[in-house]
């Protein structure tokens, strides 16, 4: 199938810069394990979503949010090196988790001036080691680093420690070079850190302490040739975003808790499906064409956060001249519809496990992500 079709599937990868899945902004791939040789790569995206909100408690159609999701960068380098004829090394520097809030000011919408702001940075070293029949064995360790900000209309504030704390990875794969088959399952486990919190609220300043997990995640990759310069394409991603939980001590228990319990956390685990067709028209140029999909888990999304699901359409082509390899994608994510319920502060009480009603709805919103990936095999 040659260089160029091999790789189309991670094509995918420089279109991805927008999740909807919790906070999620990379697939964690092991694809670039798979590369001829010694291979080097740079990728950067660009994310440019649009949500927006109607207020329907007490009064629909009360107000508009505006949109309060800010347009942001990604940034990512690999390096894979070919040890010996069994042994391959990858290392990859990327960010994995990430949130730009803004909600506008002078809006009229009770969350106006609203921010929220969520950074890491993850390295992980992987290994790859090849056993007979065409399989092999991925391992490695991630190291992530997170810290976090939120300022909230009611006079809340938080400011994190940054944190670093310690992960791995497990998988196994097999392939086929003749027709450009493989597939890959890797296991990324969960990363809890501990943080050191500045908490603000009712004018006082607080320190605190508390634990947020990063969740665990897995992820089958597979590819295969169909035709003659012809490559399908896919991949099921789990994330155990259950378990996802930021809860600082005083935002939880003081009389500003106008979000009912957690900062941010989610109900339910997601599941995001991708399939894709890469075709080689030439020694120099090849392209793809996917589609994925993320199923909304209803009930309500959290207002720093109001999105359900979501499905995207890409575009991806590559072009190779002798050991350069570059790639550029767009992908357009039609978001998930969401609600976000009734503040507790709002009906005088705590909601204690009932339904409060709907106090937004977020429709009809949507996202462009553009990705530009340069490669170089040595």
């Amino acid at each position: 199938m040659g260089r160029v079709l091999r790789t189309a599937s991670a094509m995918v990868l420089c279109a991805s810069a927008v999740n909807a899945g919790g906070i999620e902004r990379s697939a964690q791939s092991v694809a670039l394990l798979f590369e001829e040789g010694n291979y080097v790569e740079f990728n950067m995206g660009r994310a440019s979503p649009d949500v927006s909100g109607t207020q329907m408690f007490p009064v629909p159609d009360a107000s508009n949010s505006g949109d309060m999701a800010v347009d942001y960068n990604t940034y990512s380098l690999g390096l894979k090196l070919r040890v010996n004829d069994k042994l391959d090394f990858a290392l990859i520097m990327d960010e994995p988790i990430g949130a730009d809030v803004a909600y506008p000011i002078a809006s009229g919408y009770p969350y106006q001036g609203s921010v929220a702001d969520l950074n890491s940075i993850a390295t992980t070293a992987l290994l790859r080691y090849k056993l007979p029949n065409n399989f092999s064995v991925i391992g490695g360790i991630r190291a992530l680093t997170t810290s976090g900000t939120v300022q909230l209309f009611n006079g809340y504030g938080l400011s994190t420690s940054k944190e670093t704390d310690l992960g791995y990875v497990l998988g196994f794969a097999w392939e086929k070079p003749e027709i450009a088959a493989r597939v890959a399952l890797t296991y990324n486990s969960a990363i809890t850190h501990k943080f050191d919190a500045d908490e603000v609220a009712s004018g006082y300043s607080f320190d605190t302490v508390f634990e947020t997990e990063i969740p665990q995640s897995l992820l089958l990759e597979g590819q295969t040739g169909v035709a003659k310069d012809t490559l399908v394409f896919g991949s099921v991603r789990w994330v155990d975003w259950s378990a996802f939980d930021i809860s600082p001590a005083i935002y939880t228990n003081a009389p500003e808790n106008y979000f009912n319990d957690a900062l941010v956390s989610y109900e339910d685990d997601t599941i995001t499906y991708t399939l894709g067709v890469g075709r080689r028209f030439n020694e120099n140029w090849s392209g793809a064409v996917f589609v994925s999909h993320e199923a909304g888990t209803g009930g309500y999304a959290g207002n720093l956060g109001p999105t359900d699901g979501a499905t995207a359409l890409g575009l991806a082509a590559t072009y190779t001249r002798d050991n350069l390899k570059i790639t550029g994608g767009v992908r357009y994510v039609m978001i998930g519809d969401a609600k976000t319920e009734v503040p507790s502060a709002f009906l005088g009480g705590e909601c204690a496990n009932e339904d409060c009603g709907t106090f937004s709805e977020f429709e009809d919103n949507t996202a462009f992500a553009f990705g530009l990936r340069v490669g170089y095999s040595f």
